[in-house]
């Protein structure tokens, strides 16, 4: 089944089983591909985010997702791939950067894990990689739901505005860890505030240098 066809119908379902919304929507990048980095609630996560982004897209998964058929055919048939965690595999970052040069979004959970508290936790440097290595914009999201996801539940997924790595030209000339932090700070503070809002975006911020 098309791309295309397949998003359709997850976006009906999501009408169906949630009070489902998106923002900010209308100004994604039409003309370019994009990282989209996000918080990490769900394994529906990835659906929800790429349901509404421009283009077709790929994402990694960890590859025990890949145990079950049916949703080995759903993930694969939006774009998913499958990653071993904890393994520090450099081919994974390679083939991201090359889905995004043959013109498809790329969607990465930077924390790593999903959360079971609800917040967003600290995050991982593997996007801001991507994005000094591919030089494509980073679009942070956040997946908004109370609790637990349910029926019928209200469920916003928030897109940000465009990060632009060339801003950081010291990451894309010499990405090093120390300089891919300032990024990685950057982004998480971005989908913190979207997925919680201004407050605990400053706070989380303020903790992360302090770790970093």
């Amino acid at each position: 089944m098309g791309y295309e066809i397949v998003k359709f119908f997850l976006r009906l379902a999501f009408r169906i089983a949630f009070d489902f919304h998106y923002e900010g929507r209308d100004e994604l990048p039409k003309d370019e591909s994009c990282i989209y980095v996000s918080n990490h609630r769900t394994n529906a996560d990835p659906p929800l985010v790429g349901s509404g982004a421009t283009r077709s897209l790929s994402f990694m998964a960890k590859e025990e997702l890949f145990k079950n058929k049916f949703f080995a055919w759903l993930i694969g048939s939006l774009g998913a791939f499958p990653v071993s965690r904890g393994k520090g595999d450099m081919g994974v970052i390679d083939k991201s950067v090359e889905c995004l040069k043959n013109g498809r979004n790329l969607i990465i959970f930077p924390e790593g894990t999903r959360s079971k508290d609800g917040k967003v936790h600290r995050g991982h440097t593997g996007a801001a990689l991507v994005a000094a290595k591919s030089g494509k914009k980073l679009i942070p999201v956040g997946v908004c739901f109370g609790e637990k996801l349910k029926f019928r539940t209200k469920v916003t997924v928030k897109y940000g505005k465009p990060i632009d790595p060339a801003e950081y030209t010291e990451i894309c000339d010499n990405p090093n860890p120390r300089n891919l932090v300032k990024l990685k700070n950057r982004y998480m503070a971005e989908i913190t505030a979207l997925a919680e809002g201004e407050q605990s975006a400053a706070e989380n911020e303020t903790e992360n240098c302090k770790n970093d």
